[in-house]
Parts: C-alpha cells; structure tokens; sequence
C-alpha cells in the first residue's frame, strides 16, 4: 500500500486510552495508518510545545488545539474518541456529520437512543463506525469461544463472567464523578456485556444491581454490580440458562477468577486477566514485536473438567493452552473495512445492543425489578 493510500487518522483526547491503547495500535500497522493529528486541549508543561504523543511517543504528528480543526481537515479520513465517557456522543456525532468514519471508545454513548442516533448517522451518509470492544481479542475470551465452538461442555447451563479487583480507596478519575456515563457499568460493565450478547446473543430478560458498596465517593456511582441475562430454551439449547455479569471492587485473590461456565458435559474455569494491556503499558508499540506478546502465562491456564457423555461419571481433567489474544485484530480489521468494504468484526447494532443492556439494567436495578428485553 503506497503512502498516499494510508488511512489518515486523528485521535481525540491524550489520555491512558490514547497512551495505552489506540496510539500504539495505530503506529503498529504503518502499513494502513499514518498518525495525522491529535486533540489535545492543552498539554501538560512537561509536553510541549510537541504535545503529550508527539513527545511519548517520539512521532511527529500535528498537535490540534481545536476539534473543529479536524473536522474541516479534509486530509483526515478517521477520526478515533478516546475522551471522557460523557463526551463521545458529541465527538462521534460531529465527526460523522463532518464525513469522517469513526471509532470510539467504550461506552460508545451514555443511552441507547444516542447509539442508534450514531448509526442512523453512519448509515445514511456510508461511513464506518466501529466500537472499540477489543476485549473480543482478550486471550481468555479466544479460549473460551473455542472450547464452546468444539462442544465439548454440551450444552451450556451456566455462564459467569466476572471482572473483580481489590481497591478500597478512589484514584479520583473523572470516571468517578457523577456525570453521565460514569461508574462500573460503563466502564468494565460494557466489555462483559458485550461478551456475552457476542455469545448467546439478545437474553429474554436482566436482572440487575447496582450499588456504591464500599460508601466512599459520590453514592449515585456505582462501584460494584452483578447483572442475570436470562436465556429460555432453544433447538439448540433444552437447557434454561443464566449469564452472570459481574465486577466486585473488594476482591482480595490472586489471581482472580474470570470465568466459570457449565454445560452439560463439563465446566470450565479461568483465572487471571489478559496480559496485553500491561504488556503495552511497559512497551508500548514495541511490545507487539515481542514473541511473548499476547500470550498468557502456564500458571493461568484454563481448566476444563468433561466427561464423554452426559451422565458419565469418569471425567477427565485437562489444562487448556491458552489462544494468543490480538488487538492489533481489531485495527486491521477497521483499516481493511475502510480500504476493501471487509465486514466489521464488531457490527454497530451489536453496539447498539450493549447500551440498551445497560439501560435496562440502571432501570431494573433501580426499580428492583426483572425486565424483558425487547426484540429490537
């Protein structure tokens, strides 16, 4: 691909989602991406006059003071939103409007409605719009896809999917504050969710709760919350199952458990988390050269229990070598759905889907009360 065919990329925002994530995964595919500009109000003192990514990342690139720069720039093709929760409407949406394809981060919005406002938008003016659910490339989540594709659990009868840590005490980010968009289930609550519907796709009905449990900072933000996707039975499935979705901040184990599935030849057990975001944390765009990258360690290995057939009492026990996760993944995918129409990996409406979850879910922990989901 020759240098003009790159896709020319802005990213809005200079935070740990730019610094960890989206400015390295873009450098690490120069074959696709060029790193046009940056948003970034005003730099810290120790980051100009280059800006914070420019300086971090020794790359020359254009600082932009001013969103609205971007948007007349007619050398920009993508334009990547990576800011505080409440904002990624607004951005998304002028970005949209301006003729830009667009990623943004997790949450894509603060509401449904504000999801489907982004969709309708891409839609009739032909752009891409990606959500940046890279959590489908997680190692552990590889895994545990293909151990469900080879049916060796049969059919699943339980599925408990949890994001748990030990933190008794605020690290006052923004994403604490009571603003839209703002506590657990936004943040780590979007990604299990949308691990899930990926999964079992739309659940008949949630129940949920949601609760500031440790008492300290704003009590309307939730720090803790556990959340039932009721599935019926199927032709596929004779079993009635449940997913439980959930994330506790006082979790004292290591490592922690991920995920506990079982079917009705077997169970599967995961601990530990993927190992790519720490890897990128210590290296940034070096560590995607590294041999070792996106590979989890023997020690966290998933554990699977089967039996040959259902009601056999002589099960064996298995360690599984985990799959190597990928986010790059993502990134091509994106670039090659710019350049060549491929089909995206992580479809608008299954974004869609996950906010209307997380709406349901505030109003059924609210009202205490189990929803149907609606057929949308």
């Amino acid at each position: 691909m020759s240098q003009r065919e790159l896709i020319r990329v802005s990213v809005v925002g200079a935070g740990l989602g730019a610094t960890v994530f989206h400015v390295p995964l873009v450098l690490s595919s120069p074959d696709l991406f060029i790193l046009h500009s940056v948003v970034e109000r005003t730099p810290p003192a120790e980051m100009q006059p280059e800006g914070t990514i420019a300086k971090k990342f020794n790359v020359k690139t254009k600082l932009v003071n001013k969103f609205e720069d971007v948007l007349s720039d007619e050398a920009v093709e993508l334009v990547i939103v990576t800011t505080p929760n409440s904002t990624h409407y607004g951005f998304a949406k002028a970005a949209l409007e301006a003729g830009k394809h667009v990623l943004v981060d997790k949450p894509v919005t603060t509401t449904y409605e504000e999801a489907q406002e982004l969709g309708r938008i891409a839609t009739r003016k032909n752009l891409i719009l990606y959500a940046f659910q890279n959590r489908r490339w997680d190692s552990d989540y590889l895994t545990l896809r293909k151990v469900l594709q080879n049916g060796s659990l049969g059919h699943i009868t339980d599925f408990v999917s949890q994001y748990d840590r030990y933190r008794n005490f605020l690290k006052g980010s923004w994403k604490e504050s009571a603003k839209a968009g703002s506590g657990l289930i936004y943040d780590l609550g979007t990604h299990l969710i949308d691990q899930a519907l990926h999964l079992f796709g739309r659940p008949a009905r949630i129940t949920a709760f949601l609760q500031n449990l440790r008492g300290i900072g704003e009590d309307n933000v939730d720090d803790n919350f556990t959340i039932l996707l009721h599935y019926p039975r199927t032709e596929q499935n004779p079993y009635l199952f449940t997913v439980t979705l959930r994330a506790h901040p006082l979790s004292q184990r290591t490592p922690q458990l991920r995920y506990t599935i079982r079917g009705s030849k077997g169970t599967f057990v995961k601990h530990g988390l993927d190992v790519q975001e720490e890897q990128m944390k210590e290296l940034g765009v070096e560590a995607f050269g590294k041999a070792w990258f996106g590979r989890e360690s023997e020690e966290i290995q998933a554990e699977l229990e089967v039996v040959e057939k259902e009601g056999d009492n002589a099960p064996l026990k298995s360690k599984i070598t985990s799959e190597k996760g990928d986010y790059r993944a993502l990134y091509r995918n994106l670039g090659a759905a710019i350049r060549d129409g491929e089909e995206l990996k992580v479809k608008w409406k299954e974004a869609e889907m996950v906010m209307l979850i997380v709406d349901l879910a505030i109003v059924s922990s609210r009202e205490g009360r189990t929803l149907d989901v609606p057929e949308v």
